[in-house]
């Protein structure tokens, strides 16, 4: 709405929760920082184990892989050195064929040996089961048969013939051998004599059992010019690369530079799922590792060659690959891979461990962090309550809050000051003006504004010849004890002290605070302060010390009210013919014998609440206008009748008195009033003021 002021409320949380939090989150962050950084540290040494772990177990695998072939090629350079095959003598050689026997038995990996000759002779023999079981199916043997023997004896003139023996080498059967099969036309045999420094040919299929694989082959050195060579099939490294893994999930396979593997543990399952010719390779993407091939390329062009990638799921693995130094131009290389939470999986679970450890700190922490934020929120609480106390002038007295923490002490011995300070100060300084100072804000500043406020003044009658010759420690004493009793009913009735004049009071009502029923509460406090008095009286004269008996003076008007003085020492006041008018009003009662005399504008503010009666007419010093004075009697609702009715006939009186009737007439009213009031000293104040003037006129 227009001309509302809005104000966004500010977002505030409690000090223990701040401390809670701080607490928490520097818990949090310090441990969640050790955790990252040990998860860092044990990341990094464990992908360092890792790398150099995986490096150690490449090499062996390819010195393994290495081995295996080193052993054919040694078998195969024995071979060679005999000298049935350096002649050819290879028919009916049953010395020969029980030495290649046992070079297969002792050669697992190998599925044949065999030699070729440049006139096409030709001898063989295989392992009939270590190929694939349709190989034995497809020769129809008996189950006895373990070795197929071929023999092409062309320098003989002998017809080829294949033989199937039992293991101790004895004949189970006996077919005629291919025709037309010429060892000179195979891969093995070509290769041999274009580089006879390389070992490996392949990978291609084998004529025997069209299962592919790798031929281990060397020329003959003596002799008849020839090659000597052995099979060894794809599926055979199947068994050596399962040895070679790491792990449950660990991989270990061959592959050559055109990205196609060449041995796998399941080799045959990747065979099968060949998109293309049954006799082509896998690529290395039937691994379903697609990080792989970049991590190999990466090596080939010079990269590190052990590296991390992740696969689909986001698990971590890590990759070695190593060469075979024995595979020469085929370039066969050994790749190996392995998931690193298995590689280290105790490393990595202790690292989890190490997590939860540090969160279950943090949670440990909670309680402690709970009763250190108790611990210096309750006295902040407290300090918070007095502060708040203070600011809504509640200024009794209380005990100093303490604290173990030294701030929180020093802070509440401060407030503890500021609380006596302020009581002080609002000793000296009316307790309104203390409280809009403490509400506000704001500064005492000289000056004043015109307001219309109820000034009353009292006085003790005859204080000095009370007091004079008196203790003046005592006098002190119960003239405190006097003003206390005073001070409290008039700031009970929303009056402010404005200053003690030696014995009198100043008060005013409607400054600093507005009032709108000040004139009324000036009454009440009067009223209260004459039965504070009375009881005070009793008590005083039951100790032995006088009685103070209070006059009062009270008068509504228009007054200057601020801060007169200098900036070094001001006082609060009200100034004006307002303030003069009251204290003159006390001054009166003197003369009247009363206690309690008011201005006629008081009269008319709150005559309907307050029962009055009519003193006389006066004109101050400073007033051009007479002025009426009246005293007051008590509350209206609380008076009974008796007071009604004798304040009412007093006021009949003093009209006849006011208006200059017969004096004989008015001094039988006078003399009626005091037969049946003898010593109301108003009345007797009226009759000795009307002597001089009954005398003048008898004469």
């Amino acid at each position: 709405m227009t001309g509302e002021n809005t104000s966004k409320r500010v977002f505030r949380i409690g000090f223990r929760t701040s401390i809670i939090t701080v607490f928490v989150g520097a818990v949090l962050l310090v441990g969640l920082t050790l955790v990252y950084l040990s998860f860092e540290r044990v990341t990094l040494i464990t992908r360092t184990a890792a790398s150099s772990f995986i490096e150690k177990v490449a090499q062996l695998g390819a010195d393994h892989v290495d081995e295996q072939f080193k052993n054919v090629r040694d078998n195969l350079d024995i071979l060679s050195g005999l000298p049935a095959i350096q002649e050819a003598d290879i028919a009916d050689n049953s010395r020969l064929y029980g030495l290649m026997a046992a070079m297969l038995r002792n050669n697992p990996q190998l599925f044949n040996l065999y030699v070729g000759y440049e006139d096409g002779s030709f001898i063989e023999m295989d392992v009939i089961d270590r190929a694939r079981p349709a190989f034995r199916a497809g020769l129809k043997v008996d189950e006895d048969a373990k070795f197929r023997l071929v023999v092409i004896a062309r320098t003989a003139g002998g017809a080829p013939v294949t033989q199937y023996l039992s293991e101790n080498l004895i004949e189970v059967a006996e077919v005629a051998g291919p025709a037309d099969y010429d060892p000179r036309q195979r891969p093995w045999y070509v290769e041999a004599f274009k580089n006879d420094k390389t070992l490996l040919t392949g990978p291609y299929v084998f004529y025997a059992t069209g299962e592919p694989g790798y031929t281990l082959r060397t020329p003959l050195k003596e002799g008849r010019r020839g090659v000597v060579a052995g099979d060894m099939l794809l599926n055979r490294f199947e068994d050596m690369l399962a040895e070679q893994k790491l792990g449950q999930s660990g991989l270990a396979f061959l592959f050559n530079d055109t990205e196609r593997i060449v041995g796998h543990p399941e080799m045959n399952r990747l065979m099968t799922e060949v998109p293309e010719r049954q006799d082509d390779l896998p690529q290395i993407g039937a691994l379903k590792l697609p990080a792989l091939v970049p991590i190999i390329r990466s090596w080939r062009d010079g990269g590190p060659a052990q590296q991390f990638f992740h696969d689909d799921a986001g698990r971590t693995y890590i990759a070695a690959v190593h060469r075979l130094d024995t595979t020469g131009s085929a370039n066969v290389r050994l790749a190996m891979a392995a998931p690193l939470d298995e590689f280290y999986a105790r490393i990595i679970n202790e690292r989890r461990t190490l997590f939860a450890l540090a969160l279950a700190f943090v949670g440990a922490t909670l309680p402690f962090a709970f009763w250190l934020g108790s611990l210096m929120a309750q006295p902040l609480r407290k300090l918070v309550e007095e502060t708040d106390a203070i600011q809504c002038f509640d200024i009794a007295e209380r005990p100093r809050i303490h604290s173990v923490i030294a701030e929180i002490e020093e802070l509440g011995r401060s407030v503890f000051t500021m609380r006596s300070v302020v009581r002080s100060f609002a000793s000296f300084i009316p307790r309104p003006i203390v409280r809009q100072l403490i509400e506000t804000g704001s500064s005492l500043r000289l000056g004043g504004s015109r307001r219309e406020v109820t000034v009353l003044f009292t006085d003790v009658a005859d204080f000095t010849a009370k007091t004079e010759r008196a203790d003046p420690s005592q006098v002190m004493i119960y003239t405190s004890r006097y003003f206390a009793a005073l001070s409290d009913e008039i700031m009970r009735h929303r009056g402010t002290i404005d200053k003690y004049i030696g014995d009198a009071v100043m008060a005013l009502w409607n400054a600093p605070a507005d009032d709108p029923d000040h004139t009324a509460n000036a009454c009440r406090a009067v009223l209260a302060c004459l039965a504070a008095n009375e009881t005070l009286n009793k008590d005083f004269r039951r100790e032995g010390w006088p009685p103070y008996d209070t006059r009062f003076g009270l008068h509504v008007g228009d007054a200057v009210v601020g801060n007169v003085g200098s900036s070094d020492r001001m006082n609060y006041t009200a100034l004006g013919a307002a303030v003069n008018l009251a204290s003159r009003l006390e001054g009166l009662n003197k003369n009247y014998g009363t206690r309690v005399l008011v201005s006629s504008a008081v009269r008319a503010r709150v005559g309907h609440a307050f029962l009055f009666r009519s003193i006389d007419s006066i004109t101050p010093k400073g007033f051009a206008e007479p002025i009426e004075v009246s005293e007051l009697r008590g509350e209206l609702a609380l008076a009974d009748d008796a007071e009604i009715a004798m304040c009412r006939r007093w006021d009949e009186v003093l009209a006849s008195i006011v208006q200059d009737g017969p004096v004989e007439a008015t001094q039988v009213r006078l003399s009626g009033f005091l037969h049946d009031y003898p010593r109301d000293t108003i009345a007797l104040f009226h009759t000795q003021r009307l002597r001089p003037t009954a005398q003048g006129a008898a004469a």
